[in-house]
């Protein structure tokens, strides 16, 4: 707003996450006086220490909110295009999805850590941008605001009291804990009977006896996303720059094919041998990075509102934890940046009118991405194999050629544009309900002629 001078303001992000790096970079651009506090040591010293998936599935909205800090071309010359899903059958059939009729649209497979990197690094650029790490948040005010942290090398304390408490501070928000306790908060989690496992399949040389295609040193096609659906589970896999695969076991804690079900190193191999058979001979260390390798839990997470008073706002998973099957995530919490940055424009110093708005405007669309990623997992994991489905797939993705403007596929809506969760969900479900009008009355044309033939046969 004109007239309000930013180096006055001074903001505290708890969280030097993807999220919160970004968001810094953001505001820190704009003039504000920014102080980045972060759990975890600086991975540029210690390296990177997630416990999270190593890959991410960016997407326009991402790249939108990156182009806004001039990082986008920097994070994309570093990913991998997919064009579409490469669905592995049982019988280790394969089988291409394109997620588009248009061969410019991919989604980009890009490293978790790399990323992380690049926004702290962007973020440690500016002399208004103060990054602490080893700094975990012990206590927060909402309405001073101030939050004390605790440095774990030393064990002292330290208060900061800032202008704005901004918590990008992950699932598990020690910001929005303090929120929690607070009148007419609500809060639900929801944990999936599912959790997941990660495995690698190296570069091509280094297989054993490699007898497949060699797509310049990767094992598989590295510009698809290839899918093992097998009904109430499924494992996938994302390219990485170095030439492996990121494998993902997406299973049920407990049932006949579950975690559970594989105890020992010695059920490993017969148990993907029988479900995942192409697979194994590309996966030399599978059965130590099964055993290895931690099974972890996945979660819903909702809260509203998103901020107290004037003084608190919490966003990306500290707000709205998504399950990741829809790839939306990371994508989602950087629209929220985007989002919150632009309002800070528009409205800053006014920050009750800033921050409710954020809540206001994000809210439901957050709701409606969180509902459409475990739809998607019921897809990804018991429809995709279908040819039902894929007949459907090409019918959608042919009427998107015919008239581009007019019908436009959820999956597009969502991954390929930055029209609204909820807005994109709303158009897609007019456009289902057109095409069923139009499967009826298709039908009712051929019956029709079928009638007109048989009489006219009969007189």
């Amino acid at each position: 707003m004109a007239g309000h001078d930013p180096s006055s303001t001074h903001i505290l992000i708890t969280g030097a996450g993807l999220a919160g790096s970004l968001l810094a970079c953001s505001l820190g651009r704009k003039g504000y006086r920014v102080s980045v506090y972060e759990r975890r040591p600086d991975p540029r010293a210690q390296g990177f220490i997630g416990g999270r998936s190593i890959n991410l599935a960016m997407s326009t909205r991402g790249i939108t909110a990156l182009q806004e800090v001039d990082l986008a071309e920097r994070v994309l010359d570093q990913a991998i295009p997919m064009h579409g899903r490469m669905m592995h059958g049982l019988d280790s059939e394969l089988t291409f999805q394109p997620y588009s009729s248009n061969p410019e649209e991919a989604i980009n497979s890009v490293s978790r850590s790399d990323l992380n990197l690049t926004l702290i690094d962007a973020a440690d650029a500016h002399e208004n941008i103060t990054l602490h790490f080893d700094r975990r948040c012990v206590s927060v005010d909402l309405d001073q605001p101030m939050a004390v942290f605790e440095s774990s090398d030393r064990g002292m304390f330290e208060e900061v009291k800032p202008d704005l408490i901004i918590g990008t501070d992950g699932a598990f928000s020690a910001v929005r804990a303090q929120m929690q306790k607070t009148d007419r908060f609500n809060y639900s989690q929801h944990y999936l009977e599912h959790g997941y496992k990660e495995l690698t399949i190296p570069p091509a040389d280094q297989i054993p006896d490699f007898g497949g295609k060699d797509f310049d040193g990767f094992a598989l096609d590295p510009n698809a996303l290839h899918i093992w659906p097998r009904g109430g589970y499924m494992m996938i896999a994302l390219p990485n720059q170095d030439r492996t695969f990121t494998c993902t076991c997406f299973w049920p804690y407990r049932g006949k094919v579950s975690f559970e079900s594989i105890m020992t190193e010695h059920d490993v191999i017969p148990f993907f041998e029988k479900h995942f058979p192409d697979a194994v001979p590309l996966m030399p260390t599978l059965k130590q990075d099964y055993m290895k390798n931690p099974t972890s839990s996945l979660v819903t997470i909702r809260c509203f509102p998103w901020h107290h008073r004037d003084k608190v706002v919490i966003l990306g998973d500290a707000a709205h934890a998504i399950v990741p099957f829809y790839g939306q995530g990371m994508n989602a919490a950087f629209e929220d940046c985007r989002i919150l940055s632009d309002l800070f424009d528009r409205y800053a110093p006014h920050w009750d009118i800033v921050l409710e708005t954020f809540t206001m405007s994000r809210k439901h669309h957050a709701d409606a991405i969180a509902d459409m990623a475990m739809e998607n997992f019921i897809e990804m994991r018991d429809k995709v194999g279908s040819k039902r489905f894929l007949l459907k797939k090409k019918v959608e993705q042919l009427l998107h050629k015919l008239f581009p403007n007019t019908f436009v596929p959820l999956y597009n809506l969502i991954s390929f544009s930055n029209v609204p969760y909820a807005d994109a969900r709303n158009r897609a479900l007019g456009q289902e309900r057109l095409l069923m009008v139009l499967a009826c009355a298709a039908l009712g044309v051929i019956v029709l002629g079928v009638l007109f033939i048989l009489v006219w046969l009969l007189s």
